[in-house]
């Protein structure tokens, strides 16, 4: 199929590339807004998950207070939940439906669609930060602690949803609509289980405990709970993140296929 790209400088009344991947972001906002059940499963889901293992106290965590253990662990649960899984899923379905071969007629280009569905992303996250982090403040009597660094934070947001974002994409892009559903569900589970998200990934079996510290899911974790003053460097899970986001997302917008 022929299709027009944008050429800077060719057409004068052609939009720069970061007005047209702002655009499309207010597009997918809006779109987001109207799949209401996905934001409250996204939304909620990584809250029940921090207020239930925070009150029955029937997982062991290395600190003294579990929701210190277990706040930065459910906000790596809430980017898995709406880069991976939710942000997969719809992408699958959208070129399923012919959803994104209509998109491919116009000058969009596929990396812009893939920064612009990136952005729409880290625009919820921000919210379930806000949502995850005043459940823990009201509920759990959290309070952010004097080693919290906001920078490292914000580069373990960033690097969280690179990694986690662009695998969806890269799957979403390459596999059937039916097949994508059940690997995000299944890479959903094992997340929850391998990444240190309720249980520490040295009380782990030291197969699973080798293979969880070679995931994103674990290496967000960690570099959550450093920046929210929990563990001391995060160096390495900050690499590991970049690696793997750089990665995904390339492949994403090699192999990215329209329909």
């Amino acid at each position: 199929m022929s299709r027009a790209r944008r050429v800077p400088g060719t057409d004068p009344r052609a939009a720069p590339a970061w007005q047209a991947v702002l655009a499309m972001t207010a597009a997918e906002l809006r779109l987001a807004l109207r799949r209401g059940e996905t934001l409250v499963a996204t939304a909620v889901l990584p809250i029940v998950v921090l207020l239930f293992f925070a009150t029955v106290g029937i997982v062991p965590t290395p600190t003294a207070r579990p929701v210190d253990f277990l706040l930065p662990g459910s906000i790596a649960f809430a980017i898995i939940a709406s880069s991976l899984v939710s942000l997969g899923i719809t992408t699958a379905y959208d070129r399923h439906y012919g959803v994104l071969k209509r998109l491919g007629g116009s000058p969009l280009s596929r990396a812009e669609l893939i920064a612009a569905r990136m952005l729409a992303v880290l625009v919820v996250e921000v919210v379930q930060v806000g949502l995850l982090v005043g459940a823990a403040s009201l509920l759990l009597g959290w309070s952010g602690p004097p080693g919290a660094s906001i920078g490292l934070f914000v580069a373990a947001l960033f690097l969280g949803t690179l990694a986690f974002a662009g695998l969806g994409l890269l799957l979403a892009g390459t596999l059937r609509a039916e097949t994508m559903l059940a690997v995000a569900n299944g890479l959903f589970v094992a997340s929850l289980l391998l990444g240190g998200i309720i249980l520490p990934i040295d009380h782990l079996p030291d197969p699973l405990a080798a293979l969880a510290g070679a995931l994103p899911a674990a290496a967000l974790s960690e570099a959550f709970r450093v920046a929210l003053g929990v563990g001391g460097d995060a160096t390495g899970a900050l690499i590991l993140l970049a690696g793997w986001g750089l990665g995904a997302t390339g492949l994403a917008v090699i192999t990215f296929r329209w329909e």
